[in-house]
């Protein structure tokens, strides 16, 4: 009870500029129900899993040299930043991480726990917690491993704020992972005019083309404000089937993946770091705060 009322009071004075958008956390106030329905609204999140998860897995396996057969992210600390109803912690809590889900509509977090409580190994796994990114930079800088946000940056009221956030809670050499949607006119009619009005493959008003962030843009963020850029590949919907693939073109959806700079990376310059780590950390050295 105490603690409650702690959070309650604190809270408005956590930060006085959020991330979060009250208009778009109503949007999904409303769904919330309807997380785990893989034929309903969320049906192409579903089927987004069949490769965000493996784009995920393997990209930090090809970093480590040491993983458990069976439960290969084993040790792994992730946050999963808007996490919904879980559809993502889940998966990656399989694969043996520790997940930290956050979520601001409190809705979306009690599905998720709900969700959880049926697998006795996800209940350990995983936690969730109803709050901002911005609300758990102070207890948590440098705790995570990994920081995932699929679809999320798109809904973002101050996108350079919460990339700075992203930055703070990682430790250096994390990872972040982000899909979103490209702002482009094709994006604007196939993921806005056929997607949300002709077709309903999402409900109407669930994206505002004016939000959408091109990778340009993204990278250029994410570069100054201390990350390294490893990759940026393309993603197809194909409505008739149901399923994601990944293809060349940027020019709908796309996933990104962005190291931050190491410890020596953030107190040297570039002219401390051997050859190799110029070439990797040219863009970004000594300027994470």
């Amino acid at each position: 009870q105490l603690s409650l009322f702690r959070f309650t009071v604190k809270r408005p004075f956590s930060t006085s500029h959020s991330s979060v958008d009250s208009k778009e956390m109503k949007k999904f106030q409303l769904l919330a129900h309807k997380w785990w329905d893989e034929e309903g609204e969320y049906a192409a999140l579903h089927s987004m899993n069949d490769i965000r998860v493996p784009f995920i897995r393997d990209t930090l396996l090809s970093m480590s040299s040491n993983y458990h057969l069976g439960n290969p992210l084993s040790g792994i600390k992730i946050l999963d930043v808007g996490c919904g109803g879980g559809l993502l912690s889940e998966p990656l809590g399989r694969l043996g991480a520790s997940v930290t889900g956050i979520d601001p509509v409190e809705d979306n977090i009690r599905t998720a726990d709900q969700h959880k409580s049926f697998d006795p190994v996800l209940a350990k796994r995983i936690q969730y917690k109803c709050s901002s990114l911005e609300e758990i930079v102070e207890e948590s800088v440098e705790t995570f491993d990994v920081i995932v946000a699929s679809e999320v940056v798109e809904h973002v009221a101050d996108l350079e704020m919460f990339i700075k956030c992203c930055s703070q809670v990682l430790k250096p050499e994390g990872s972040l992972f982000i899909t979103t949607i490209n702002k482009t006119q094709l994006s604007y009619v196939l993921g806005i005019v056929v997607a949300e009005k002709i077709m309903g493959i999402v409900p109407e008003g669930t994206h505002e083309w004016e939000k959408f962030v091109p990778p340009e843009e993204l990278e250029r963020l994410l570069e100054s404000n201390g990350f390294s850029v490893k990759s940026v590949s393309g993603m197809l919907y194909n409505p008739l089937w149901g399923s994601w693939s990944w293809m060349e073109s940027t020019s709908l959806n796309y996933a990104l993946h962005a190291v931050k700079a190491g410890a020596r990376a953030q107190s040297h310059g570039t002219d401390t770091l051997p050859e190799t780590d110029i070439q990797q950390r040219s863009a970004t050295a000594g300027t994470a705060g």
